[in-house]
């Protein structure tokens, strides 16, 4: 399926200058990852039986390995960092605890928008943050811009999760990129005071209230809807059911997206493993893998998505860097705190 105006294919290559490394780094490779364990050993578990190299996982929430790898410094013996949230991408790098790689060839073959400009990250699959309506009490023609959920129609109706979630923070950060913090410091206001309760919760709460009768509103990544979807789990299943995907911003730069990624740490002594391993995360079989399990979009277009995803239809989707959302991180954050965004 074509989700946005991207080019087929990624450029799966990269090019480095490094030093000899010796017998036992070729055999293993050490990986940080804020992805739960089900959502990325099986991938990994995959990569040993395929090239023979054992890999070492340690999982934990995203801020905690951050901090984690800050403190190590020099000697950490992660070799990779997969993470959600292109935002939280840009502060690995800006914090200093990973290293530029280098995809050889032009950007006409390489999908830019979910890669760092200079290397030092690249999206392993993609979810988008659309506007999520019960179907019996919001009709689709009422809907269309992230910016009209400001509008008084929705006095008392929108369920979303609290200002400190990074999700959060890069969709606002993509608006203040399109329209500046001043109009949307005014958007914020307005949008807060229409929540339905206090932000408390993950996404998939959000929608598990706008089910129950609390808003009518809710907004959340896709891949927590679609799992909710094709949950086991019969009452996230009915909860699921009440609602509808709404894609918004499509006369204009497109529904917001953002991605799961890796970087090579700085640090890294099986740099050539990891890049290896960078390498299979974005090939054929895993790119399907996060399609089929995971309930995400493939950051190659040229891969099928599952059809839970496909049932919703084509999006446009904003063709924004997302190397801009961690950029625009500290002024999304302050202006939400301005705009009393709890």
């Amino acid at each position: 399926m074509r989700i946005g105006h991207l080019p087929l294919g990624l450029l799966l290559i990269v090019s480095l200058c490094l030093p000899p490394l010796g017998s036992a780094a070729e055999e293993e490779v050490n990986v940080y990852s804020a992805r739960k364990e089900n959502l990325i050993k099986p991938l990994l578990d995959r990569f040993t039986e395929e090239t023979g190299i054992q890999v070492n996982l340690v999982t934990g929430k995203a801020d905690a390995l951050l901090k984690r790898l800050q403190s190590e410094g020099k000697n950490s013996p992660a070799d990779l960092l997969i993470t959600t949230d292109a935002g939280r991408l840009h502060r690995a790098k800006a914090s200093g605890v990973t290293q530029a790689t280098r995809l050889p060839g032009d950007d006409e073959r390489m999908a830019g928008m979910f890669r760092d400009p200079e290397g030092h990250w690249y999206g392993l699959s993609l979810r988008a943050r659309p506007i999520l309506y019960v179907r019996d009490k919001v009709a689709p023609a009422e809907l269309s811009t992230y910016e009209a959920l400001a509008d008084p129609q929705w006095k008392k109706r929108i369920c979303i999760r609290s200002s400190d979630n990074i999700y959060n923070q890069s969709l606002v950060a993509s608006m203040i990129a399109a329209d500046g913090s001043e109009k949307v410091e005014a958007w914020a206001k307005g949008f807060v005071g229409n929540f339905a309760r206090p932000p408390r919760g993950g996404d998939r709460d959000q929608i598990k209230a706008a089910a129950a009768g609390v808003c009518d509103i809710a907004i959340a990544n896709t891949y927590y809807f679609a799992a909710m979807i094709d949950s086991k789990d019969q009452a996230q299943r009915a909860a699921a059911a009440k609602l509808r995907v709404f894609w918004p911003d499509q006369a204009g730069r497109g529904t917001h997206v953002n991605i799961s990624g890796a970087a090579v740490t700085h640090s890294a002594r099986n740099r050539d493993n990891a890049i290896r391993l960078i390498m299979f995360l974005l090939n054929d079989e895993s790119q399907q893998w996060y399609a089929d399990i995971n309930g995400e979009y493939p950051v190659r277009p040229d891969i099928p998505v599952n059809p839970t995803l496909e049932g919703w239809g084509n999006f446009r989707m904003d063709t924004l860097n997302l190397d801009r959302l961690g950029e625009l991180n500290p002024d999304a954050v302050r202006l939400m705190d301005r705009a009393g965004w709890k």
